[in-house]
């Protein structure tokens, strides 16, 4: 359960770092400017670090376009190692730099909480208990890949697609996660009519669309800024294209889904227990990440909203899938809850 508020506080810190523009903060992985402890001003960086950090990333994209090409995707090794952002250093922020390396902080400690639930999990590997040890493992890997694609993210220089791959294996790792917590809770299931499951799957699958659309607009907006020069933030909206329009009508749909499963459970007359209560948690949360939308779509794109915005979506779909744990596969129509 710490692992799964970290990775949430982790979302919003890595929210954070996008809106300020902070994720070159620390122009190497896994260390800062090759230290462990940030500078916090130019003046403790060695001359010509520009250069050496540029051609650092050079090396290591080229090595990375090498396995990619082997294993055949020839056209993303060479978009990796032809991209001209990769050469493009920005200079030093000592606000950017430590903002980006509490990013890191707190992934570091995600690492550690993971490593502790596997050791825990260890017992129950030869038990009939065995789903505790492998969720618990494949979690571990998960992170694993996450930090190295961390690593990628910096050598590319925050290449776009990459930010997101970075965003939904995160939280894929909170629903093993999830899945793993109860499982050892025991967790006690509700009973309601068998499409309500589908229907949950539905809106759940909605919302990983939901989400990727919402990268896809993110990354417009990164380019629609870069061309402004970070400034006239009211012109950015009215540059995205027909895919901002689709990502803000899905958020109504997602709404509606949940709210026609509220409204049959109020018609069956099963407001109480669990169920219920996360129901109406989640159906909150859509409400504040359809607000914060609206707003800034209207008022300017205000960067504390940004962040906001993102850990309303990974709260989204982290109680949707715990909802659909809660319920039950069978059709009878009786709640079985136990407060």
């Amino acid at each position: 359960m710490l692992t799964v508020f970290s990775v949430y506080i982790l979302i919003l810190v890595g929210g954070i770092v996008r809106s300020t523009g902070a994720g070159m903060g620390c122009p190497d992985w896994p260390k800062c400017f090759g230290q462990w402890v940030p500078p916090t001003s130019e003046e403790q960086l060695p001359e010509g670090y520009e250069n050496y950090y540029t051609q650092k990333r050079v090396e290591k994209n080229e090595k990375l376009a090498g396995y990619l090409n082997a294993l055949g995707f020839s056209s993303l090794a060479y978009e990796i190692s032809n991209d001209p952002m990769v050469m493009e250093e920005q200079p030093f922020n000592p606000t950017k730099t430590w903002i980006e390396y509490v990013n890191r902080i707190v992934g570091v400690i995600i690492g550690l909480f993971i490593f502790a639930t596997l050791v825990f999990s260890v017992p129950f590997a030869f038990s009939n208990k065995k789903a505790y040890f492998w969720l618990a493992f494949l979690a571990f890997i998960l992170v694993g890949i996450e930090g190295w694609i961390g690593s990628v993210v910096v050598s590319t220089n925050l290449m776009p697609w990459m930010i997101t791959v970075h965003m939904i294996l995160a939280l894929f790792i909170v629903l093993i996660l999830e899945r793993l917590i109860f499982k050892v809770m025991e967790y006690d299931v509700v009973t309601l009519p068998s499409r309500f499951k589908a229907i949950l799957w539905i809106g759940l699958i909605l919302s990983f669309v939901q989400i990727i659309l919402g990268t896809q607009v993110r990354e417009s907006i990164d380019e629609i800024a870069l061309a402004f020069g970070n400034e006239q933030r009211e012109l950015w909206i009215g540059e995205l294209g027909l895919g901002f329009y689709i990502h803000r009508s899905f958020s109504l749909v997602i709404f509606a889904v949940h709210c026609y499963v509220a409204w049959v459970c109020y018609k069956l007359g099963r407001t109480s227990g669990k169920f219920w209560k996360w129901l109406m948690i989640v159906l909150v949360i859509i409400g504040v990440e359809i607000i914060s939308g609206v707003i800034m779509a209207y008022f300017a794109i205000p960067a504390v909203l940004q962040p906001v915005h993102l850990l309303c979506a990974a709260l989204m779909i982290g109680i949707q899938y715990w909802i659909i744990q809660i319920v039950s596969k069978k059709k009878e129509e009786v709640i079985t809850v136990h407060e």
